[in-house]
């Protein structure tokens, strides 16, 4: 299903709405309020509104504070600066220091498309899920945004927050089910295969299954929209129950989703598995459905691993 929303716009119509009744919910941008689609926000709660200027280590440590005042700040600032930038201080003002802070890191992956590496974020997952005390999460589509949003202001604790830049495919057809932070979703059942992916792959794996059926191939779709902390029972489940599993997702194949996954795989269920991701090199330069094209992170690759895996 087609759809013309895209995530960043969500998640400000999601909290323009809560903002209503909630006074200590702030939105924090650094020189971003357009590009991350908070300006409606700024212009209904000026007074619950901070922007701070291309300064993003400031952004969190201002944001910190708040959330030592009581309130509860987001922070939305382009995900290849704020992962990269404020690093320390999302280390210690944010997670050591046990803040209520959630980072929004708009355009993230390659969404900024040709801007290049400089404005690429595929390391930003490997980072933060490195840090302790530090949730890290990513929706797969609008439904699952505002799901996800509701959930976070709800969610006591420092929080990482990755979105892509454009309107996604649709992968749920309402937000009219049960979603939480740490429990992964089973999208689509199978015995032959698991895909676990996260933000905009699952879409892509959720495409993959529908062709690999019409051959014969039953496979599971797992949305692991957390990326910490991670559902380690879906995916013990998903390695005894399938044998097989292939990882997809929006950022480098080193210490990202299929990282996690091997991890858990390898110390308490080793089967075979693949990580589809962006290779170690700079990411080329184009628009999602190019780059995608170019590493393979398509159905019909996945396809071709599915089967090669099955020894087809």
């Amino acid at each position: 299903m087609s759809n013309n929303i895209p995530n960043r716009q969500v998640i400000c119509e999601t909290l323009l709405d809560l903002a209503k009744e909630d006074k200590d919910i702030l939105v924090l941008t650094s020189d971003s309020r357009g590009s991350a689609a908070m300006a409606p926000f700024a212009n209904a709660y000026p007074d619950q509104f901070v922007e701070v200027g291309i300064a993003e280590q400031n952004i969190v440590g201002i944001s910190a504070g708040l959330a030592h005042s009581g309130k509860k700040p987001f922070v939305a600032s382009p995900a290849c600066f704020l992962s990269m930038r404020s690093i320390e201080q999302i280390k210690v003002d944010v997670a050591y220091s046990a803040t209520n802070v959630k980072l929004v890191g708009i355009s993230g992956g390659i969404s900024y498309g040709a801007l290049g590496m400089s404005h690429h974020s595929l390391q930003d997952l490997a980072v933060m899920r490195a840090i302790p005390g530090l949730t890290v999460v990513m929706p797969a589509d609008r439904h699952e945004t505002k799901k996800m949003t509701e959930a976070l202001v709800a969610y006591e604790g420092g929080a990482y927050i990755r979105i892509g830049r454009n309107a996604v495919e649709d992968v749920y057809d309402s937000d009219d089910y049960e979603f939480t932070i740490g429990k992964a979703v089973t999208l689509r059942d199978g015995a032959d295969v698991t895909f676990i992916a996260s933000g905009e792959t699952v879409r892509i794996a959720l495409d993959t299954a529908d062709a690999l059926e019409k051959e014969g191939v039953s496979a599971r779709v797992i949305n692991m929209h957390t990326i910490k902390p991670l559902d380690e029972e879906a995916i013990i489940r998903a390695a005894r129950e399938t044998g097989k599993i292939i990882s997809v997702e929006e950022h480098s194949i080193h210490g990202g989703l299929g990282a996690a996954v091997a991890e858990v795989v390898v110390q308490h269920h080793p089967v075979p598995m693949r990580i589809v991701g962006i290779p170690d090199e700079p990411a080329i330069a184009g628009k999602t459905s190019e780059v995608f094209r170019h590493y393979g992170i398509h159905v019909d690759h996945l396809k071709q691993i599915a089967f090669e895996l099955l020894g087809r």
